[in-house]
């Protein structure tokens, strides 16, 4: 059987917070975010099975274990750091963790971020995917786009843009179905649902007092959704920037003149005050509102 090893970033995080008696001078020290320090100590105590810390409200004792399992990390991690490595004296390339929503990393990021990379080519920079309204932690990344409401509070929350919804449906599937000449023909058809996209904001724009449809397909990912629509699974509501080549190609086709303008999500920036002392994280960050801002 193999041998579980303790997570070193988690040891790491203990070492410094036991150090320091602060997870937010911790997180400082080990430029990282406090909730992402707080993460990797919840890692931790869960691996050895034990409390490491006491909590009380704003401040943090280490616990009695903590202070006999403190005595072992620190002598493990001596001993990593005495090691002799033969490019010690390298220098560590800064790098920069992006978490983005996978629609828009595909459509709107990756098509865009060469001009980063070819900017600032010392910096190194590391994207995750996470789902929007779901993954709402900013657990180890620097910076996240979040789609969503807007509504996070204990962060720096920047709005980058937003742009009307509309409905939409592959001519395959229309030649399925009765004419739709007015929004009120949809009560034939089939709507695609997703949380990302609810229906029930464009009805009110359409005029229909309709709730939110419960049956159907559900697809809470809006490339996903994008993709059964030109499918022919049935009708769903998309964007300017995501159905673009679709429409251009004429894989799906918009529907109405009905447009909904301030959808209930939109796309922000996030991330904590304190990253942006790190010159790289700066420079991403100033670099996302120019090339998404308004976009």
């Amino acid at each position: 059987m193999a041998t579980r090893l303790p997570p070193v970033h988690a040891l790491s995080a203990f070492e410094a917070a036991a150090r320091l008696s602060s997870f937010a001078l911790a997180a400082e020290e080990l430029c990282i975010t406090p909730s992402a320090l707080s993460h990797r100590i919840r890692l931790l105590e869960d691996f050895v099975g034990e409390r490491l810390f006491l909590r009380d409200n704003r401040t943090i004792s280490i616990s009695e274990f903590g202070r006999r399992y403190l005595e072992v990390v620190r002598a493990a991690l001596r001993t990593l750091t005495d090691f002799p490595m033969p490019s010690r004296s390298a220098q560590v390339q800064p790098r920069v963790k992006i978490t983005v929503p996978p629609t828009f990393a595909r459509y709107m990021l990756v098509p865009h971020l060469a001009a980063f990379t070819a900017a600032h080519p010392e910096i190194s920079v590391e994207l995750f995917v996470s789902v929007p309204l779901y993954d709402l932690s900013l657990s180890e990344s620097d910076v996240e786009i979040r789609f969503g409401a807007g509504r996070y509070p204990n962060i720096v929350t920047a709005k980058l843009f937003e742009e009307p919804a509309f409905a939409v449906a592959s001519p395959r599937y229309l030649a399925t179905i009765a004419p739709l000449r007015t929004p009120a023909d949809l009560v034939n058809a089939t709507l695609l649902r997703s949380a990302l996209e609810p229906w029930q904001p464009w009805f009110d724009a359409a005029g229909l007092d309709w709730p939110e449809p419960s049956t159907g397909v559900r697809v809470d990912d809006l490339g996903l959704l994008l993709e059964a629509i030109k499918h022919g699974h049935g009708i769903g509501l998309s964007r300017k920037h995501f159905a673009r080549d679709m429409l251009a190609a004429g894989d799906v086709v918009q529907l109405f003149d009905v447009q909904l303008v301030t959808p209930p999500h939109a796309y922000y920036l996030v991330y904590e005050q304190q990253v942006r002392e790190r010159p790289e994280v700066a420079l991403m960050i100033d670099w996302l509102h120019a090339c998404f801002g308004n976009a």
